[in-house]
């Protein structure tokens, strides 16, 4: 639990039962390094529109990609990866809007990161490849909880332990998504997720982490969403990823509402 409180930034994600109508160009969120910030002259400044450049046009063909620009202390690191169950239109559609934001939203740092539905984008003048980061944090969490605690929280764990064990497998490249009938009528849905440079051991670490918080953050609740900069961990009573079950009886739709606190 010590990693909580190294969060350097926090959502609270105040959702009623119903499925979200973000589109891709809503970030979740993003952290800006204030202890990074750099000048228009600084070389690494023009660094980081050569990394934005490759990340933008070159990862949505895989889906992820690593790359770095420059030399010495102005070297820039960065990488992008879409979520492992989106299309190739949907992951280019947000990683453009993601190489966008960034600069607008963290204009003076060399280390920024922005977290989307479909991507995730960083930089960064210090190398981060292959590591795992847990440092910053997102959690988005649904107002409700559930009717049966021990029942849920115990199907739960049992359905993360297996997708856990599917995203280190390496075909998986870092994903696994999968459900669980909690009833005749209620589905629970969940999908984990590692940046694809991290070895196996530590895209186990990640998401052992994230998974972590669940009983602290997220405690019996009906949806939760836990977003590190190495991983990302999502469980609803409703689908979310690819592809949709459209027959699901679970689906209503409206409006979302969101909290913002800071540490």
């Amino acid at each position: 639990m010590t990693s909580l409180f190294n969060l350097l930034l926090f959502f609270f994600f105040l959702v009623l039962p119903f499925v979200s109508n973000a589109q891709s160009d809503d970030p979740l969120g993003q952290f800006c390094n204030q202890d990074t910030v750099i000048s228009k002259a600084s070389p690494i400044w023009s660094n980081i529109d050569h990394v934005l450049t490759e990340l933008v046009s070159k990862a949505p063909s895989t889906g992820f990609l690593t790359t770095s620009y420059g030399s010495g202390n102005d070297k820039v690191y960065g990488l992008a990866q879409c979520r492992g169950d989106v299309s190739q239109d949907d992951c280019s559609s947000c990683i453009q809007d993601a190489g966008k934001q960034i600069r607008q939203l963290c204009p003076d740092q060399a280390d920024a990161r922005i977290w989307y539905d479909y991507c995730f984008l960083r930089y960064d003048d210090k190398t981060f490849i292959g590591e795992v980061d847990t440092y910053s944090g997102i959690f988005y969490i649904n107002v409700e909880n559930v009717t049966d605690p021990g029942k849920f929280n115990k199907e739960l764990g049992r359905l993360m332990d297996r997708i856990e064990a599917d995203a280190v497998v390496p075909e998986n490249r870092g994903l696994g998504k999968s459900e669980t009938k909690l009833t005749p009528f209620i589905t629970l849905y969940a999908l984990v997720q590692c940046t694809r440079d991290l070895p196996k051991l530590s895209c186990a670490q990640c998401l052992a982490i994230a998974v972590g918080n669940f009983p602290a953050i997220c405690n019996s609740r009906k949806g939760c969403r836990v977003l590190y900069s190495s991983c990302y961990v999502r469980y609803e009573l409703y689908p979310f990823f690819f592809p949709l079950d459209r027959n699901d009886s679970n689906i209503a739709r409206g409006q979302t509402i969101k909290k913002l606190v800071y540490p």
